[in-house]
């Protein structure tokens, strides 16, 4: 026993040592330091001969040496020992093209591909090889004569990537999707190939090809992925209402489950196509039966009325909470819609008092921790719109409590901080804030430090903090969704405070109020005004962006919308919108995200 232990520690010390200088070797290749990687592999191939890494090698290094004589004795020798192993023509003839005998490198290439007739179970070896030295059109014809031969072997996969690769898109998807019909569950991992070649331009070249490949699948075959694909295909293309088309032939045809018409609502809205998220909540709710389905329906539903409503569609849309609530009544079965309804009253209807009532109700049943935890928050939320700030921060602290650990007590945390710097109380404030800069979750981290600078920044110069004051009064009115008090409020602080530090906050806080009520003009002045006088200030990015975003999307100026973006590019690459503003850039101009 302890001779074979002996033995094996030896074959091991063995390998270690080839792998070691089998690496140094490589490394002088690289260094171009090939006499020193070629003596390395000489000694390598006579302590193992078989190895074909160490033959290779010792080849590549006499190639760029410039040796091509020696390499080509090697080969032919090295063919000769292997039984005429195919794969030592395609080196053989790379040999050749290294010293531009095209002729003679292609004879051999071609001899390659004819042994395999002989020797079918050398196809992927040979293509391999082919594809080492990117003749892809010989490493295809590998692949191909290899599955003619052997209809059992596979090589759609490689063959789709060399496709992809030639730019041979209709014969790319063709592949791929010829695997997905032998191996259905590889078309997940698929999709992430797909996505190397799809835009969001329904003309991109990639996306036309898929989209003929797979409808051509569906006139030939009732098999509900090719549907399911070209559903994913017009996603990224962010056509819901052709996406929802498909998915709802998949739902009438197959297993007459709604969660993806459901998944399909929620991203729908997500992106803003509110209509077609609307239409497929009219069939989602025509469909089923389920309380549950039906309930989660009508909040989204009630919710995209909200995000298009004027003034006076309120009153109609308090009478849908309403009608929703009496139908499914007011258990927890329905929380989240009386949480949205109380956040509606309250911030929409300034009906404070009802709001609380309806949350009251709520709190009646029976509630695990989280449930209660929404509750307090929704409730503190209003108690802050009500300027009842101690109120307000003692439920922050009780949810900090009932969720310890969970990123809702970390909200509940940067709320108590809000609502401190609301009323003043700065310090206090910056004290949760420190803590929170800490938080493992990015979003609430950047907006901890974002408003911890704010209230240091302007601290200093201003030892009676009056600017920064009325900045939180303002940001306060924001909050409580008077819009109007907060601009001239503002303005205040533009009028008496100008040239101060809080001057560039203020234009971006008025600004950003602006573009929510639509007034796209004041907002692009606002950002210019930041960009013209605070050029080199911790803002300057923000407003890049936000300005590009405003000619991309509201102002449809796509020329200085790329100027914007541009701009962050090349005068901001460490802001956080650097990667957002390349990508959008690269959109507009037409270049291709591959």
């Amino acid at each position: 026993m302890r001779c074979f232990l002996y033995i094996c520690l030896f074959f091991i010390g063995v390998q270690s040592g080839f792998s070691q200088a089998e690496q140094l070797a490589q490394t002088y290749l690289d260094k171009g330091e090939y006499a020193k990687a070629l003596s390395i592999y000489q000694d390598l191939v006579k302590e193992s001969p078989g190895n074909s890494n160490f033959f290779t090698g010792m080849i590549s290094a006499h190639q760029q040496l410039e040796q091509f004589d020696l390499a080509e004795a090697l080969l032919l020798e090295r063919l000769k020992s292997t039984n005429n192993n195919p794969t030592v023509l395609i080196e053989l003839g790379h040999n050749y093209e290294l010293q531009n005998k095209q002729d003679l490198a292609k004879s051999n290439y071609l001899e390659a591909l004819e042994a395999l007739k002989e020797k079918t179970n050398y196809a992927y070896s040979i293509a391999k090889s082919f594809e080492n030295y990117s003749l892809l059109e010989y490493a295809e014809q590998a692949y191909l004569i290899g599955m003619q031969l052997n209809p059992e072997l596979n090589f759609d996969l490689p063959l789709a990537r060399i496709y992809g690769e030639q730019g041979k898109l209709d014969e790319m998807f063709s592949a791929y999707l010829e695997l997905i019909s032998k191996q259905p569950e590889m078309s997940i991992n698929l999709i992430r190939e797909f996505d190397s070649y799809i835009l969001e331009d329904a003309t991109n070249p990639a996306n036309m090809a898929l989209r003929k490949q797979l409808l051509q699948r569906i006139q030939k075959t009732q098999d509900p992925i090719y549907s399911e694909l070209l559903a994913w295909l017009f996603i990224q293309q962010k056509d819901f209402e052709k996406a929802f088309l498909q998915e709802r032939s998949i739902y009438k045809r197959n297993n007459q489950d709604l969660q993806r018409i459901i998944q399909l609502t929620v991203l729908s809205k997500a992106e803003g196509d509110l209509e077609t998220a609307k239409e497929m909540l009219s069939f989602i709710i025509g469909e089923t039966t389920s309380p549950s389905i039906l309930i989660q329906a009508n909040q989204l539903l009630l919710d995209m009325k909200l995000l298009t409503a004027k003034e006076s569609d309120l009153k109609g849309i308090e009478k849908d909470f309403q009608a929703v609530l009496l139908e499914y009544g007011s258990g927890i079965e329905t929380m989240a819609i009386q949480i949205d309804f109380a956040n509606f009253l309250a911030f929409k209807m300034n009906k404070i008092e009802e709001a609380k009532q309806v949350l009251e109700t709520l709190t009646s049943g029976s509630l695990n921790n989280f449930e209660q935890a929404a509750i307090k928050m929704t409730l503190a939320d209003i108690l802050v719109l009500d300027q009842k700030f101690n109120q307000a921060l003692i439920y922050y602290s009780q949810i900090q409590n009932l969720v310890k650990n969970d990123e809702v007590s970390q909200i509940a945390r940067f709320k108590v901080a809000k609502t401190s710097y609301y009323k003043g109380d700065f310090e206090w404030a910056l004290t949760q804030l420190d803590v929170l800069k800490r938080s493992s979750t990015q979003l609430i981290a950047n907006d901890a430090m974002e408003l911890s600078l704010l209230i240091k920044e302007n601290s200093l110069e201003d030892s009676t903090q009056t600017a920064l004051k009325l900045y939180a009064k303002a940001d306060l009115f924001f909050f409580q969704n008077k819009k109007n008090q907060a601009i001239e409020i503002l303005e205040e602080i533009l009028t008496a405070h100008k040239g101060e530090k809080i001057e560039d906050e203020a234009l971006l806080k008025q600004a950003s109020i602006y573009s929510d009520q639509g007034n796209f003009e004041k907002a692009e002045a606002n950002y210019l005004k930041i960009l013209e006088f605070y050029g080199k200030g911790i803002l300057a990015d923000n407003a890049a962006f936000l300005l590009a975003e405003l000619y991309k999307d509201e102002l449809k100026n796509q020329e200085k919308a790329k100027l914007y973006y541009e701009q962050i590019i090349f005068s901001f690459p460490d802001s956080i919108y650097f990667v957002d503003a390349r990508k959008k850039y690269r959109s507009l101009r037409g270049d291709d995200l591959e």
